[in-house]
């Protein structure tokens, strides 16, 4: 047909680039014209272990032949038990028991509706700056933007925001913004939502689309202090932080911390539509049967590709590999940070990476991090923005990235940022 077909996509979509993609291989985007693409954006933090892996690929073309979609409630399917085995190798132990579905938003909705029942409470805390998905119950939980939830009023009730230490937006010191905001969430404890009406404390143990923020060494222990006094369960996100993206398995494995409910989506599939939560089994049996469900959830391709995925993560050693080149970035970074002051701060753990952009008086500078943005994209290097300004330029690439990439990626950023600053 010669009529341009995505003007017949909805505009709901933001897009960051108009790329005619045509396939994926490893750390690389190629489009239909030809080009060439670095992708540094993992489909935002999706192909953990690069596009179109071949041992997950071959793991979804076998599995596609046998069986494509074996419902839940209806039966059992080796896939799902296949994946249930590899999860309890790598998931914090006393988590041993699984539910799964397709997206992130439908696995903090199911985490939401478990504790509700597991408590018999209502209430739920989450973190200023916090991101957990755009149904109108996770929008309720989302705070990184205005735009998931304009024009969507009213809201879920039931829903409390403690801040989040964002030590460098503050402008305090880590140990300082700690303390803070461990003292503001006893504060709401008392003030807005009563322990004994508040089902669960929700938070991403790396702050995503709220700026690629790591909290302070102490401050997921103090949380989880909070919440053993007060009986409320300690549920973590790690719907962008899990898989190996921090270089740990799982993000909140940094800080020493236990939770009581772990959601799970992008990294776990590769990139076929795959969520889950892992929870104590005392908890999934509190939660009333066939309440809760879906009709894809837990696809039996989607559970052969994620089984491979994790045998991919391990075996190929891609959790040490996100630390190592998360180490490396995050050094180079800063180096450019001293050359640029506009680079205000360069954040992260493992391949998680944040650079973000301030302005000489100390504002977001939301202008320049677009701009580099754009012109490291006419230069062959897919990176994208977060935060609430849209002034923090996050680094994600596939954990199969080796230095050598990691080095032209960085040679790209640099000169796009020097042709931005010479610009103004």
């Amino acid at each position: 047909m010669s009529q341009d077909l995505r003007l017949y996509l909805s505009p709901v979509w933001t897009r960051y680039t108009e790329i005619l993609a045509e396939r994926g291989e490893g750390v690389y985007i190629y489009a239909a014209d030809g080009r060439r693409y670095l992708d540094f954006t993992s489909g935002i933090g999706v192909t953990n272990t690069g596009h179109c892996h071949p041992r997950v690929v071959a793991a979804a073309q076998e599995q596609a032949g046998k069986l494509i979609h074996g419902q839940a409630n209806i039966v059992y399917h080796q896939p799902m038990l296949e994946l249930v085995g590899e999860l309890l190798t790598i998931v914090p132990q006393g988590l041993e028991a699984f539910f799964f579905s397709n997206s992130g938003a439908e696995a903090v909705e199911a985490a939401v509706k478990l504790a509700r029942h597991a408590t018999g409470r209502p209430n739920v805390i989450v973190f200023q700056g916090s991101f957990h998905g755009r149904t109108v119950g996770t929008m309720s939980l989302t705070t990184s933007n205005t735009i998931y939830r304009v024009g969507y009023q009213p809201l879920m009730p039931g829903v409390f925001v403690a801040p989040y230490p964002y030590a460098y937006h503050y402008g305090w010191t880590p140990e300082e913004t700690s303390a803070f905001c461990l003292r503001e969430l006893r504060y709401l404890l008392v003030t807005q939502t009563a322990p004994q009406e508040t089902a669960a404390v929700l938070i991403e143990p790396v702050l995503g689309e709220g700026g690629y923020v790591p909290p302070p060494p102490d401050f997921l222990q103090g949380v989880q202090q909070i919440c053993r006094e007060h009986g409320l369960l300690f549920m973590v996100d790690e719907v962008q932080s899990g898989f190996g993206r921090t270089g740990r398995w799982f993000g909140h494995q940094h800080y020493g911390v236990t939770p009581d409910v772990m959601i799970m989506a992008k990294g776990l599939a590769s990139g076929f539509p795959l969520s889950g939560i892992a929870a104590k089994p005392q908890l999934m049996e509190a939660w009333i049967t066939g309440s809760h469900g879906g009709t894809y959830g837990g696809n039996a391709v989607s559970c052969a590709a994620a089984a491979a995925t994790i045998r991919v993560i391990r075996e190929e050693k891609l959790v040490e590999n996100s630390a190592h080149m998360g180490e490396y970035l995050l050094a180079r970074l800063k180096v450019l940070q001293e050359k640029y002051p506009v680079i205000g701060e360069v954040r992260g753990l493992g391949l998680m990476v944040a650079c973000e952009f301030t302005s000489t008086d100390g504002q977001p500078d939301t202008k320049t991090a677009k701009a580099v943005r754009a012109k490291c994209l006419e230069m062959g290097l897919m990176l994208l923005t977060c935060g609430p300004y849209a002034n923090v330029i996050r680094w994600i690439p596939p954990l199969i990235v080796n230095q050598a990439q990691i080095s032209e990626a960085l040679q790209i950023f640099e000169l796009s940022l020097a042709e931005v600053m010479a610009q103004d």
